[in-house]
């Protein structure tokens, strides 16, 4: 049990947290509206739990304009993505 509960990741305890990587890690990438349509939060909301995925490494981002309107796309790390797979397979351990 020790074993498994080691491969989760504190990172994704919150569900808006958990939502973001599952969106990443399925997609190449996401822009911030897109990510905050489908997880229906609040502007303030995404950006701080976007910040703490970006200061674990887990995402990146790369902004740029569109219409000269700014538009920022985040992705998920290959670091992200290893500990993301981690976690979710400790989920899934558990409910075995």
């Amino acid at each position: 049990m020790k074993e498994i509960l080691k491969d989760l990741d504190k990172a994704f305890e919150n569900r808006i947290r958990l939502g973001i990587m599952s969106a990443l890690v399925v997609n190449d990438y996401l822009d911030f509206n897109a990510l905050k349509e489908l997880l229906e939060v609040t502007d303030g909301n995404l950006a701080s739990h976007l910040k703490a995925l970006e200061k674990s490494e887990y995402i990146t981002y790369k902004k740029e304009f569109l219409d000269r309107k700014p538009n920022t796309n985040y992705s998920a790390t290959d670091k992200g993505k290893e500990a993301f797979k981690k976690h979710i397979n400790a989920i899934e351990q558990l409910l075995k």
